[in-house]
This record gives structure tokens, sequence and C-alpha cells, in this order.
């Protein structure tokens, strides 16, 4: 068989073919992996939005297996009491689709018999009532009980607009810049992650919470079946190349032996 193939000058395709089978199909297993192990994500983080809320600084300090240090601490419900910072809130872009264009509160809170602050994002409000002078009623003094998901530090993509400190205007979780902005004095206070609060928290008039997008991508099962499908490919390429070659009619030597 192998005279043959050689005769059909089929070897290096041969190899080259199985070496590119081996990488597709390695691929192609890696992504089931990797989709598996998404999978699990997406049922933790469903199992962690619906817990009873955790004490945040226990959380931030507690060990976490394997899984769960995968995603961190992201969206796991947590409860904190502190005073909100009304005077230091931070506005993120956040048009809604249904009530038009607006922005996300994000106010700090300073933990109660703590010297910790972490910022709270309290939920959209429409551009009219971006000033604090138009929803007063919603400028609660002294401690709160504060429940919701916490965030940890975001990354901008491709097309996200720089955040605007000057303006108070953001685009993404910078939560350093957010601490430098807010607490200049000492921006070490602030916590590294944000609390999105639950929706039902705020007065009338006043942010609305409950707002968080709980997703994770998980495109890994049709990128196994591209990575498989180029096998197939492949594969089929090479047996009709080699069936072509294979019926080529052998050479024989003519009468001086050539």
């Amino acid at each position: 068989m192998l005279t043959r193939l050689r005769e059909a000058r089929l070897m290096a395709p041969l190899i080259t073919t199985a070496v590119g089978l081996a990488v597709l199909i390695s691929l192609g297993k890696w992504q089931m992996e990797r989709k598996a192990w998404k999978e699990n994500l997406v049922a933790l983080m469903a199992e962690r939005t619906k817990a009873e809320p955790t004490n945040l600084l226990g959380a931030l300090s507690a060990t976490r297996s394997p899984e769960e240090d995968a995603i961190g601490l992201e969206y796991l419900r947590v409860k904190v009491r502190g005073r909100f910072l009304h005077d230091k809130e931070r506005y993120f872009y956040a048009p809604d689709p249904s009530l038009g264009p607006g922005v996300n509160v994000t106010t700090p809170l300073e933990i109660a018999n703590t010297n910790t602050i972490v910022f709270v994002n309290r939920g959209y409000v429409p551009d009219g009532l971006r000033d604090p002078a138009t929803r007063a009623a919603d400028q609660t003094a002294g401690d709160v009980d504060v429940i919701g998901l916490v965030r940890e530090q975001g990354k901008p993509g491709s097309f996200t607009p720089p955040n605007d400190i000057e303006k108070n205007l953001w685009h993404w979780r910078d939560i350093q810049a957010l601490a430098a902005s807010a607490v200049p004095d000492a921006p070490q206070r602030v916590l590294p992650v944000i609390i999105d609060q639950e929706a039902g928290a705020s007065s009338a008039g006043g942010p609305k919470g409950g707002a968080t997008l709980v997703t994770l991508t998980n495109r890994h099962l049709e990128y196994a079946i591209t990575w498989y499908g180029l096998a197939v490919t492949l594969a089929s390429i090479f047996a009709v190349y080699a069936a072509s070659r294979l019926k080529t009619p052998r050479t024989k030597p003519d009468a001086s032996g050539k």
C-alpha cells in the first residue's frame, strides 16, 4: 500500500492532511471542553443571582473554589449597610429603549462602622431626572440597607467611548478612576467592586434598579462545529484527490527499462 501511495505521489499530501486533521479535531475537542466549562459558569451565575444575599465584606475576604474563581465575585448577591454620599453621584450613560435617554446613578456608599466605601449602581433615571434637585425625596440621609449583585472592574469594548470625567459621564466600569474622581483625598478607601442594586429600593421618582443583565456568551458549540466541519471538508478533499491519483494507471517501464 505504501508503495502504491508513493507511486501516486500521495505521501506528502497524506502526511499534511493527517497533521491538519489532528489540529482541527483537537481544536473542536477543546471547544467542546470550553462549552462544558462555560455551561458550568452560567449555572453558577444563575445560582448566585437567586441565592440569599451574603455580607459584602465577608464575601471579599472569603476563599472561593476554582470554579468560583473563574468569574471572581461577578453577580454574587450581597448585602451591605451604609450611608449614601449623594453629593458624589456618578452617571453612567444608559439609554433605555422603552424609556429613552438616561443614566444609571452610581453613588458611593460609606459602609457602616468602617472607613470603607463601595460604589452602588442605584439604577436608571431619565435625563430629566439626572439633576439630584429633581428627585430630592430620593436623597435619603442616614444608614440604609443595600442588596444587589457584585460587578467587578470592567473593560471598554472596541467601540466604547472613553469616560468623560470632567463632564461626569461614564461609559464603562473604571473603578479606580471613579474612586479618584469621587474621593480624591483617599481613593484607597473605595472597594474594587460595584454593587448593582436590586429593584424596588428607591423612592418614587428615584433610580430604577434591577436592570443588571446577567449574560455570558457561549458560542463554543458553533465554534466546535466549525472546526469539525473543516476537518470533514479536509478529509473529503483528500479522499477525492487520492482517489483520482490512485485511478491513474501505473507507469510501466519501456523496453529500455526506463
